[in-house]
């Protein structure tokens, strides 16, 4: 077989392998020793294993990942999540479907500490799920409020699928994180937007609960403050060239440690559960990004990125058409892929493509983290919804897909706008340039 078809064998293998429920990270490194031995030799096979997972595990770059997965998990248990979601119950739970708005708010809020998807929404469902469940709400649009604004994780600064994305095309990560800003706080906008027509057309989803006075109001507002200030602290520090994202990350969780010192939230036990949250999900991460360059070795030498490239270039279509076959190849692949093993293996095909088309790769990388958003609410993979089924287990898990499935169209709705008034995106990153 020609390396190219032997591309298409490892490939398939792959999608095999993800079949039969094996962890991603082991799937990609196994089908690309496949893969690699078949076009070169075992032994070169093995040696780019065991180079390519020392040189992920002991990056520099990559450092900032387990800080930040830390900041997260550390303001956490310190109660930050806990008193955002109490800040926007006050403001906005006297409304129809307000405690899924207040939901969705701290969300938002909430992944702007954290960086991941699926952690925002472990987070949530412990926290706003009871409390929905208080008031009456609709299992429906309860759980699925929280699966889908767990995804705002993704998107809100500081995200860790923008780190990998930045590393992987060597752009600027404040670049990224600036340009997920605006994006972010419209999807939670549109988000709110279909709670609040869905509740009002059928008031069983989302009764009204009580309304608090201006002074409770006002009061409730300190529980923003800390996320403000971790927020400021961090993203407003590297804009002004203060520190380095890792530095920004390491700050950044030592302001979360002070804060939960402060708030006498911290123990033993706690820090305990801290540090082995920090490393399991750090290491998932790192197995997968370390999966992920090596099923790339092994498409390199096959030569399909390079084909692709140039069977897309040469479409007998505007830039614009590409573009689109590429978003819906997103939108359809993330239905199936975990979204950072999507993007890890994905870029290194797309990203000369949109380059030679003309777009703009901050832009891009803020449009494929939309696209992704739309898998981890939609059947097969979905795993928020995975997520949020595994904390709240009396709730089916079809109930909660069919919660979520509204969302997907304020998903579409966004990307649309992204693509029809880049601005949004790149606005910010350009103002700070």
């Amino acid at each position: 077989m020609s390396p190219l078809q032997i591309g298409i064998f490892g490939s398939l293998i792959l999608f095999a392998f993800l079949l039969t429920s094996m962890p991603v990270a082991f799937a990609m490194i196994a089908s690309g020793i496949i893969g690699f031995s078949l076009i070169i030799s075992p032994t070169a096979a093995f040696s780019m294993v065991t180079a390519e997972l020392h040189e992920t595990f002991s990056s520099y770059n990559l450092t900032v990942i387990p800080l930040f997965v830390m900041m997260g998990q550390v303001s956490f248990h310190a109660g930050i999540s806990r008193r955002l979601f109490h800040t926007a119950y006050v403001w906005v739970g006297h409304m129809r479907g307000g405690l899924a708005m207040a939901t969705v708010a701290a969300c938002a809020g909430f992944g702007a500490i954290c960086g991941s998807g699926p952690a925002t929404a472990a987070t949530m469902a412990a926290v706003a799920l009871p409390e929905m469940k208080r008031y009456n709400y609709a299992d429906s649009l309860a759980a699925g409020t929280v699966a889908a604004g767990g995804s705002l994780g993704m998107l809100i600064p500081p995200s860790v699928v923008f780190i990998v994305y930045a590393i992987m095309t060597e752009q600027s990560i404040g670049d990224l994180f600036l340009a997920g800003i605006i994006p972010g706080i419209l999807m939670a906008a549109l988000f709110s937007l279909s709670i609040y027509v869905r509740s009002v057309r059928d008031s069983s989803l989302g009764p009204a609960g009580p309304l608090f006075g201006w002074k409770e109001r006002v009061r409730a507002l300190n529980g923003v403050i800390e996320t403000a200030a971790l927020f400021v602290l961090v993203i407003g520090g590297m804009f002004l060239g203060l520190f380095t994202p890792i530095e920004a990350a390491a700050i950044g969780t030592a302001g979360s440690f002070a804060i939960s010192f402060i708030k006498k939230e911290m123990t033993l036990h706690k820090l305990k559960q801290i540090l082995l949250e920090t490393v399991r999900t750090s290491s998932m991460i790192f197995f997968i990004v370390a999966g992920a360059v090596i099923f790339g070795r092994f498409l390199a030498v096959s030569r399909i990125p390079f084909t692709a490239a140039h069977f897309f270039i040469g479409l007998p279509l505007p830039g614009w058409g590409i573009m689109l076959l590429i978003i819906l190849f997103f939108l359809v692949a993330g239905c199936f892929i975990d979204a950072l093993a999507l993007i890890l293996l994905t870029i290194p095909i797309f990203y000369p493509v949109i380059l030679e088309l003309g777009y703009d790769p901050i832009w891009f990388g803020v449009m494929v983290v939309v696209i992704t958003q739309m898998g981890v609410i939609t059947p097969p993979v979905g795993v928020n919804v995975y997520v949020v089924s595994g904390i709240e287990r009396d709730i089916p898990l079809p109930v909660i897909f069919k919660g979520a499935l509204p969302f997907l169209g304020m998903l579409v709705v966004s990307a649309l706008l992204l693509m029809l008034f880049p601005g949004l995106t790149l606005f910010l990153p350009r103002l700070f340039r």
